[in-house]
């Protein structure tokens, strides 16, 4: 990008070869050429920013969302983070304890989750583990096992309250790098109304849908598998079912097509994390769950889990100086019916290669 006075110097040079004169600094006409200048310079990174929208590979915002409509794709909402919760009492009930859909609980951090179904605490028992959801869609709703503490409305009779393992599954809107890599396999990988890339492109326009992997030829010749993930990671019946419909309506004459939950592989974390000198020891051993925990969701489907990835997470983190994995102890591979998921996870101080 030329600068303003390159720009006033190339005027004043052409002005001076048409008139045969130099303006003199400061003069009238000096002054309107470098107005000039800085006009031209306003329309040449103007000029640029269109060129720059004008393709996917550089497009940003709403310009990358209309590339990737003329592809049929969308970008991806916030998603909510699901997992369980546990509600228990300090003695066996005599009669069955009522736990609504619904009920509230919060973290210490006053991150809000609840109950998605009726449940409850049977007779002679002393808990029962509930489905629930972050009420706030987006990352900050995937918490560490054991966060979960307070009952903002307390059931009857129910007096504690935790979440056995993490909440997963929870993301942002899908930033302009994550889209843009969706936009351009798009082109790489062409839908033609019979490959693989039709039926997971038709899958993920289906609402609720996080993610699609298909797979051609799963039980045989004229057989399509695709596997989907909703918002909370699995996906429910009712979302298979209306995927199913939407994918007979259009599939291809003579081919079975299924819209499957994928398996869910459980991937324990374990790592020591070394906090740099001066840095407050519980906050980065805090943000490394954080960041430990927003890795898996939905999106994982089909995709490997790479402690690379994961090491360069912990790296970006503030205070991070230095980290190790036990679990897993090597990368796990890609496999487009399974769902990596977060089983438990332990995050500890590193205190140095002794631990090794």
């Amino acid at each position: 990008m030329r600068s303003i006075e390159t720009i006033y110097e190339k005027l004043l040079a052409d002005f001076a070869e048409r008139a045969g004169f130099t303006p003199e600094a400061g003069c009238d006409l000096a002054v309107r050429l470098w107005a000039a200048a800085a006009e031209l310079q306003a329309l040449e990174i103007q000029a640029d920013w269109v060129l720059d929208q004008s393709f996917p590979q550089t497009a940003q915002g709403v310009y990358l969302d209309r590339h990737g409509a003329m592809r049929g794709l969308k970008r991806l909402g916030a998603t909510r983070s699901g997992g369980a919760l546990r509600f228990s009492v300090e003695a066996a009930p005599a009669m069955e304890l009522s736990i609504p859909a619904g009920t509230v609980c919060m973290t210490a951090e006053e991150v809000r989750v609840r109950t998605t179904e009726d449940a409850v605490i049977p007779v002679e028992a002393l808990y029962v583990d509930v489905p629930a959801e972050a009420v706030e869609a987006g990352p900050g709703g995937n918490v560490v096992p054991g966060a979960v503490r307070f009952l903002t409305a307390c059931p009857t009779a129910v007096t504690a309250v935790t979440n056995p393992k993490a909440f997963t599954g929870g993301a942002g809107e899908e930033d302009d790098e994550t889209f843009r890599t969706r936009i351009l396999e798009s082109y790489r990988r062409l839908p033609n109304g019979a490959n693989t890339a039709w039926y997971e492109t038709t899958a993920m326009s289906y609402p609720g849908v996080t993610a699609a992997k298909a797979v051609g030829r799963a039980e045989g010749p004229g057989t399509v598998n695709v596997y989907v993930t909703g918002e909370n990671g699995l996906p429910d019946e009712a979302l298979l079912a209306g995927l199913q419909a939407e994918l007979q309506e259009k599939r291809e004459i003579a081919v079975t097509v299924k819209a499957l939950a994928p398996t869910a592989k459980t991937v324990n974390v374990a790592v020591a994390v070394a906090p740099r000198e001066g840095a407050d020891k519980e906050a980065v051993l805090e943000s490394a769950r954080q960041a430990m925990a927003d890795f898996f969701g939905g999106r994982l489907l089909g995709r490997a889990v790479l402690l690379a990835e994961l090491g360069n997470r912990l790296y970006e983190l503030e205070g991070v100086e230095n980290y190790r994995f036990t679990a897993p102890a090597a990368d796990i591979p890609a496999d487009s019916t399974a769902l990596p998921v977060l089983g438990t996870l332990e995050v500890t101080e590193y205190l140095g290669p002794e631990e090794a």
